[in-house]
């Protein structure tokens, strides 16, 4: 197999070439690592080297051979270290496979290292001080997004089909919507979590096409979502406000139109509306989330005096009793009561263009926690509601700015309908394919 093959396939294309005999799962890992290390050099996206062994998977699962790659957002894999991209964290080993690692592993997928994110995951950009800064492959200069950078820029060079990814406030959308990626946040309690995470974290995958979305949702929950599927007819609406008053980027707010246009287009129902949601409930919703981030950072083996500013906030303030729970009572009132009218919710995923690097400084002394959750969500205002409400969400690379940067688009929907938004993915990945799109740097 030659890297521009191995780098044009899904992962669905990929193990269907192992399965049938085409290729070897051995040779297929070779090539990866070639292209990981390859685009590696450009994007500074992996946390150390390769693995000298790839992880053990099930060969004979769904994406048995596919390679794939794991975040440094805890501990996650049996035997593999872990530092929340922390300074502050050194030689802490995950002793077991947190369940979604262990129903990866089922699934066949080889993982073959670690990915970047920013210190407690707790930024929309990857640029902790124990990593450096990780690059955008579309431009080097700007950043890919948070926390799931160092997934989202490996993905889209194509030296990875899919990678693990997480969202406790848009973690997995920010990056794809940065990085020209399709980056489902399912629901709450969806896919499995690990003991002591925060209640907003959504496990899960960045993926290039809507199809590697379904199957490998499919295979870690032991659902079925069929994409093909045709939704019907949907009540769907669409806005590009904040709940937070930020300004949109026009080129933002004119792809989001351009997609509602098409659903219209494509037969449903469009109407400019939005859920009531008040962006300071936002805010202290995710509290809880920090303060559970807080405990289980203290519950590692940490020096603390080498954290990042805000991280040292946030150790401050985990036990600090906030109005959180109330907060995402109303925010999750709010948004059920809404989905009793509409089917989805369209929005902007961010409100600007993928930022240049330094633009968010976690290192920051001046922050507290409120006020840097206020910062981020500057950048990506329409995420973290629905983490706080737990509502599934899904970004589509559906747009593109006069310079060839990436524009994601956010679904939404009613809890539990996950498959819904997959439908409606696979209809606007029709519609409005991005497939052909690549960036600058491209392990092809």
């Amino acid at each position: 197999m030659q890297l521009h093959e191995y780098a044009a396939l899904d992962a669905t294309g990929l193990a269907a070439l192992i399965r049938d005999g085409q290729v070897t799962a051995v040779e297929v890992e070779a090539v990866a690592r070639e292209a990981i290390t390859r685009v590696n050099t450009d994007l500074n996206a992996l946390t150390g080297a390769l693995f000298e062994q790839s992880l053990t998977a099930e060969p004979g699962g769904v994406f048995g051979g596919v390679p794939f790659l794991v975040k440094d957002s805890g501990p996650f894999a049996r035997g593999v270290p872990y530092a929340f991209g922390s300074r502050g964290i050194r030689g802490a080993v995950a002793r077991n496979d947190h369940p979604l690692m262990t129903r990866f592993r089922a699934a066949g997928l080889v993982t073959l290292g670690q990915t970047t994110a920013p210190e407690l995951g707790c930024n929309f950009a990857t640029e902790a001080l124990r990593y450096g800064v990780t690059r955008n492959p579309w431009a080097l200069d700007r950043g890919p997004g948070g926390s799931s950078g160092g997934a989202a820029a490996l993905v889209a060079a194509g030296a990875v089909p899919v990678a693990h990814a997480n969202d406790a406030a848009g973690s997995i959308r920010v990056p794809a919507s940065a990085c020209g990626l399709v980056g489902l946040k399912p629901g709450r309690g969806v896919t499995p979590s690990g003991l002591g995470e925060s209640p907003m974290v959504s496990e899960f995958a960045l993926a290039r096409t809507v199809r590697d979305a379904a199957g490998l949702l499919a295979a870690v929950t032991g659902g079925r979502y069929d994409a093909s599927r045709d939704p019907g007819r949907l009540r769907i609406a669409v806005t590009t406000d904040a709940w937070s008053g930020t300004p949109v980027d026009p080129q933002v707010a004119a792809a989001t139109i351009a997609v509602a246009q098409t659903l219209e287009w494509i037969g449903h129902t469009v109407t400019e509306s939005s859920p009531a949601i008040e962006a300071e409930d936002i805010v202290e919703g995710e509290m809880l989330g920090i303060r559970a981030g807080g405990r289980q950072l203290l519950a590692s083996p940490v020096d603390l005096s080498l954290l990042e500013a805000v991280s040292r906030r946030i150790v401050a303030e985990a036990a600090e009793p906030t109005g959180g729970v109330a907060a995402q009572e109303r925010i999750t009132a709010t948004v059920d009561d809404f989905f009793a009218d509409f089917d989805l919710l369209v929005t902007p995923t961010l409100a600007v263009l993928p930022p240049l690097h330094g633009v968010l400084d976690y290192n920051d002394p001046g922050y507290d926690v409120r006020g840097w959750l206020r910062r981020i969500f500057e950048i990506g205002p329409f995420t973290a509601a629905f983490n706080v409400s737990g509502h599934p969400a899904i970004s589509l690379p559906l747009g593109e700015s006069r310079d060839g940067l990436p524009i994601g688009v956010q679904l939404v929907a009613a809890s539990g309908r996950e498959e819904l938004l997959l439908q409606v993915a696979a209809q606007l990945e029709q519609a409005m394919p991005w497939r052909d799109r690549q960036p600058s740097v491209f392990a092809g």
